[in-house]
């Protein structure tokens, strides 16, 4: 058997290889900017020509902190005429602009003197804070807003590429450094940074398009998702470390931690609960196939099914856990609101949770009464009618010990199957009764996490969820051979 698991493990390899590449990718390519989501300081949005030099420090942190500083993979297929470093420029629309100038025109040092300049300037005029006479001619408040209308048209010359567009914008912010003796100064280096736009204009190399590069990076996102960064920032999610959630910034892994113990409680009892209830149902209606308890139980159990949990959920509360009905049940939460006493045991934490836990484990459970039944009924069924079965009534051997100890082993295997769902639903957790009952369990939170585009969180219960599903198959064989003799694990 350890071969066996061995050897499977080592075929869950690949899989793993490619779910890890896929979800890294869906959370590079996702829309938004994961800095943007994490500035801390308020009033740090980051719009275009309100940042200040403080939100470009904690730009320049979290996109270090994030690893957003490095190449995507650990390869790249581009133009000859791109440079092996235009990752490292992260603002996207800066980075658009500086392809479509190397797609129009080809040579990247021309581009890159002027990009330097064009960042240089801006750096300049940022931290640009003169100190202005009242009783000068011009008026303070209307120099303030020509330098920030100067500082938006650089920023945006940034990210321009189209000729007449940049022409304009240089023009404007031109004039208006004319108008004053402070910001003359900065009119000089305009004047280079359009020197430079010339240069790119008058040596193009649009042939370095049409010749393919392929660039290696042995420290990159992928990786350093994956292996982490030797514990600076990141430990990566082979150690169980997801990156950082960006609705709360703290670790993703520790709120994970934290919340898939409730949603495996659930999915686990409820499991159990859902298996002592229709195993015996199913069983027995085998046993009395088409007569009354079949055809009750058969009504009565998909009419249950017929009911959406939500609905229950809520018909329960207002019957059970209401003052003006039957205040038995608390509404919400899993344990009491003042919390569990420092002294108290796991026996007694038990009990002061039990009466929080009854409504919803009914509600996780009914509606695996009816299929599950079913499936042990169909599958009793058939089994009844195989020889071996035939032969043990031949034999002399009782109706009870033919079902229960001939037929019931064998008929396990669908239910089986449907056990080995439990792993990766414990992950996703119950969204809609968990939100219900305001149960701190991973349904709920993957709902934030979707709603807030949380995405290292929600890549964080992909990844989680696949996984979990893999160890399902494998305990899932495991039991078929343990339940069949004519299974073997060769």
């Amino acid at each position: 058997m350890l071969r066996y698991i061995a050897k499977r493990v080592l075929m869950f390899v690949p899989t793993l290889v490619i779910i890890t590449v896929i979800g890294f990718f869906i959370s590079v390519n996702a829309p938004g900017d994961p800095v943007e989501r994490m500035m801390t300081a308020a009033g740090s949005s980051g719009e275009v020509g309100t940042q200040s030099a403080s939100q470009v420090e904690q730009k320049r942190f979290w996109k270090q902190k994030l690893g957003l500083d490095l190449p995507v993979f650990y390869v790249s297929l581009t133009k000859l005429s791109y440079p092996d470093t235009l990752y490292k420029i992260y603002d996207k629309n800066e980075r658009q602009a500086l392809e479509r100038l190397l797609d129009q025109y080809g040579n990247w040092e021309q581009i890159a003197e002027h990009s330097h300049r064009l960042n240089n300037i801006y750096t300049r005029l940022l931290f640009f804070n003169p100190v202005v006479d009242s009783q000068a001619t011009y008026e303070r408040d209307e120099f303030e807003e020509d330098l920030n209308t100067i500082r938006f048209e650089i920023l945006s010359l940034k990210s321009c590429w189209q000729h007449a567009v940049i022409q304009t914008k240089t023009a404007v912010v031109k004039g208006l450094m004319s108008k004053y003796d402070l910001t003359k100064p900065f009119a000089d280096e305009l004047d280079e940074v359009s020197g430079a736009y010339q240069k790119v204009l008058d040596t193009r190399t649009t042939w370095k398009n049409y010749v393919p590069a392929l660039h290696f990076y042995g420290n990159n996102q992928y990786h350093r998702w994956l292996f982490g960064d030797g514990g600076i920032y990141s430990d990566g999610i082979i150690r169980g470390d997801f990156g950082t959630s960006y609705q709360t910034k703290d670790s993703v892994s520790k709120t994970i931690f934290d919340r898939i113990g409730w949603s495996l409680f659930f999915t686990l009892f409820s499991v159990i609960i859902a298996y002592l209830v229709s195993i015996p149902i199913g069983v027995k209606a085998a046993q009395n196939r088409g007569g009354r308890f079949d055809r009750i139980s058969s009504v009565f159990l998909f009419g249950l099914y017929s009911l959406p949990n939500f609905f229950v959920a809520i018909l329960l509360l207002m019957l059970f856990a209401n003052p003006d009905m039957l205040d038995i049940f608390p509404a919400s939460g899993v344990k009491p609101t003042e919390g569990y006493p420092e002294d108290a045991n796991i026996f007694e934490k038990m009990w002061l949770s039990l009466p929080h836990i009854v409504i919803p484990l009914i509600c996780y459970s009914y509606t695996s009464f009816a299929f599950l039944s079913r499936i042990m009924r169909g599958s009793v069924i058939e089994n009844i009618g195989l020889d071996y079965i035939r032969t043990a009534r031949a034999k002399g051997v009782t109706e009870k010990a033919v079902v229960w100890k001939h037929a019931f082993k064998n008929s396990l295997l669908p239910i089986i199957t449907i056990f080995a769902a439990v792993f990766p639903a414990a992950v996703g957790g119950s969204v809609i009764l968990e939100t219900i009952f305001t149960i701190p369990g991973m349904g709920l939170e993957a709902y934030n996490a979707i709603t807030y585009q949380n995405y290292p969180m929600i890549i964080a219960v992909l990844t989680l969820t696949s996984v979990f599903t893999l160890i399902g198959y494998l305990v899932s064989d495991i039991l078929y051979a343990a339940v069949d003799p004519r299974i073997h694990y060769r």
